[in-house]
């Protein structure tokens, strides 16, 4: 994998909290930094990809008029968190 070099200038305390954790953990710092970059870009693409999933959705459903009643959602959630059975809640035509 070809790497490209980036300066990143790091508040002391922080490098201080770096060093800290890859001593303890016989890591190398770049490793580490590498690592955490890579998780903070995994979970900024997963948030922009459900933020990106849930504007489809509401497109959809302002196109045809067809969601459901949040109550039946809610209640729904509920009884599924709870490990209760659930019937999925009925979609309704919001607008005609």
């Amino acid at each position: 994998m070809p790497f490209a070099a980036i300066h990143l200038k790091v508040p002391r305390k922080l490098t201080t909290r770096i060093e800290q954790l890859c001593r303890r953990s016989g890591e190398p710092a770049h490793a580490f930094m590498l690592r955490a970059l890579e998780g903070h870009v995994e979970a900024a693409e997963r948030y922009h990809a459900f933020i990106d999933e849930g504007i489809r959705a509401d497109e959809a459903m302002q196109c045809r008029g067809l969601g459901y009643a949040a109550s039946d959602v809610h209640a729904y959630l509920e009884a599924k968190i709870r490990g209760r059975a659930a019937r999925r809640p009925k979609p309704l035509w919001w607008r005609r």
